[in-house]
């Protein structure tokens, strides 16, 4: 099947700096891709180009005429009007779908994506519902390929899962770029990373996110070999060089032409084998006390309306511990609680004599916008000290992969990502026992996430964590306190046992909190012999139930519905109902188990 869009030997740079050059990749039906690389590897701009919104330097972008695209980009603009409104402008004027069909197809779009309402004002939509607003307005021209960039980031775990979902189902052709591994490894049959590191500024491979770990590690140890190999036959052509042969055959010019070309392919390859990654860890306090934190009771209410209740925390030098719960959960409260920003309204809070707290805030609300990176990097002057050690600002801003050049500009001119390397190499540069750190991964690359996942690994004080996404949860936290938006929470191992949790639950708003509260006791009674058989059937159920719901989404799919409006709202109904017969069976399921 012919390629949808072509990229031949293409180059694009932004002034001195060259983003990618002689880059040649192809895109099918069919292809669903995850695109990665550092931060300014390219991604945004790539994606750009394939939407026909700028244009290479050198080169060719080659699009089938079968090629219909919808774009959404990284950072949403604010909507004014209704979500029907929103889309109504969206649709372009040549469209072929006819005047009388808009006001139907335009509403089949936003059930697709989950916006029930198109009376509502889009200003009003929460983050989540904006970037399914975003998606709506790319899918109503009814592409055959999706681009989106990093539509994952500063979204809440559940908008990501309805993505996840929505991807897999709704949409077969796409490409995303994503920070978000475990996103990504569901998603996406084709991995695209944009780095120096390979001959041709691109490395692809079929499958997901963890396939395409294990590949790359392959084709970088391979890579790491070839150099060793060059080496010691460039090293042999120099010491032949440096004999000065005094003949200069047809042979010998050819020998000398070679060693030439071995010794600039021996610096592309080191070039490529560089990687500009910090290795620096968190510093720890010399504390010997091992006790660092004792929350007991601790309760908080908003305008009445009860947050979370009677939650103990206990945190133990080497102790990481992952908040996680929907939005509005109380979170990030809990968060500036332990970390004595703001006060319970019950219980009591115990610190260690002495302790040392850094908090890491989601809006970089610490940082002071007017100040010059250098000023934020290093505001004792030009030197930094470091675990004892004295190091000079340039060494230290290129650690955390800053060009000395821009050390004058001030912190407002920087991107997500970077601010949020300022803040990880201020942390860096303070002993501390105990690590608050709130969505630090937010605008992050993959590259920069490991690293700070590998120097949480070696930090020996404490951690209490936020964060959506599930890869840094399951390696750096231990244990996870799980908020269910109804004043009461849970204790888990890892997010796959919460997500389950919540799967089964599905709680409804009047259900008592004191339910799910980790230290509740309840009272466990034998199922009866009809409880067991319920219980036994219930997975078969739900996978009726899903074959169901695959089944009224494909309808609703169906380009033919947009002309029957009862049957439409009809297939709407079923689905909502179908969604509804899940969770009253998780709901049920729970219950059962609650007594075995």
């Amino acid at each position: 099947m012919p390629p949808l869009i072509s990229c031949k030997s293409i180059s694009k740079s932004y002034g001195l700096r060259d983003l990618f050059r002689d880059l040649s990749v192809s895109f099918s039906p069919g292809d669903r891709v995850g695109l990665i690389g550092p931060n300014g590897a390219g991604k945004s701009t790539l994606l750009n180009l394939f939407a026909k919104l700028d244009s290479p330097d050198t080169g060719e972008i080659v699009h089938s005429k079968s090629a219909h695209i919808g774009y959404v980009p990284q950072h949403i603009e604010k909507h004014s009007g209704t979500v029907q409104e929103v889309l109504e402008d969206a649709l372009i004027n040549d469209t072929h779908i006819d005047e009388s069909n808009r006001e139907r197809h335009i509403r089949r779009i936003l059930g697709q994506v989950g916006l029930a309402d198109p009376a509502q004002l889009a200003s009003e939509l929460s983050g989540g519902r904006t970037r399914r607003l975003a998606i709506a307005k790319a899918l109503v021209n009814e592409p055959n390929i999706l681009l989106l960039d990093e539509p994952t980031n500063h979204l809440d775990l559940d908008t990501i899962l309805w993505l996840e979902s929505f991807l897999k189902r709704s949409f077969k052709t796409f490409i995303v770029t994503s920070h978000d591994r475990a996103f990504l490894d569901t998603i996406s049959s084709k991995i695209w990373e944009l780095s120096h590191r390979y001959p041709k500024g691109i490395f692809s491979v079929d499958g997901g996110y963890v396939e395409f770990i294990k590949a790359r590690e392959n084709f970088l140890m391979g890579q790491e070999k070839y150099e060793r190999s060059l080496r010691s036959k460039t090293r042999r052509e120099e010491e032949w060089l440096k004999q000065s042969p005094k003949a200069r055959s047809t042979k010998a010019k050819a020998r000398i032409q070679e060693a030439a070309r071995l010794q600039h392919e021996l610096a592309n390859v080191k070039f490529r084998n560089t990687e500009s990654k910090t290795e620096l860890g968190f510093s720890s306090t010399d504390r010997k006390t091992k006790i660092l934190l004792t929350a007991k009771n601790i309760s908080k209410e908003f305008e009445g309306k009860k947050i979370f209740s009677e939650i103990d925390i206990r945190l133990v030098r080497g102790d990481r511990i992952a908040i996680v719960g929907d939005n509005g959960s109380g979170k990030t409260t809990l968060l500036k609680i332990l970390a004595g920003e703001i006060n319970s309204d019950s219980g009591t809070i115990k610190y260690a004599d002495g302790l040392k707290i850094f908090y890491f805030d989601q809006h970089r609300e610490s940082l002071d916008l007017n100040l010059s990176l250098r000023d934020a990097l290093s505001p004792n002057g030009d030197t930094i000290i470091y675990r004892g050690s004295s190091i000079h600002i340039y060494s230290w801003c290129k650690k955390f992969l800053f060009d000395k050049s821009r050390l004058d500009l001030p912190i407002k001119l920087l991107s997500g990502g970077e601010r949020a390397r300022v803040l990880i190499a201020r942390l860096m540069m303070q002993p501390v026992d105990l690590l608050l750190l709130d969505e630090p991964t937010n605008d992050l690359d993959i590259d920069t996430l490991e690293i700070l996942e590998a120097s949480l690994d070696d930090f020996p004080g404490s951690v209490v964590l936020i964060s959506h996404d599930r890869a840094i949860i399951d390696r750096v936290a231990d244990n996870l306190v799980a908020l269910d938006s109804n004043g009461g929470h849970s204790t888990f191992n890892d997010t796959e046992a919460w997500l389950q949790h919540r799967k089964k639950c599905a709680l409804e708003k009047s259900r008592e909190p004191s339910a799910t509260k980790t230290k509740t006791s309840v009272k466990k009674t034998k199922l009866s012999y009809k409880e067991k058989k319920e219980l036994a059937k219930m997975e078969e159920t739900l996978t009726a139930l899903g074959e169901e719901i695959d089944a009224l989404s494909a309808i609703l799919a169906d380009p033919a519905i947009q002309n029957d409006t009862d049957a439409l709202q009809q297939t709407c109904q079923n689905l909502a109902n179908k969604q509804e017969e899940v969770d009253e069976v998780y709901r049920r399921w729970q219950e059962l188990e609650d007594k075995t």
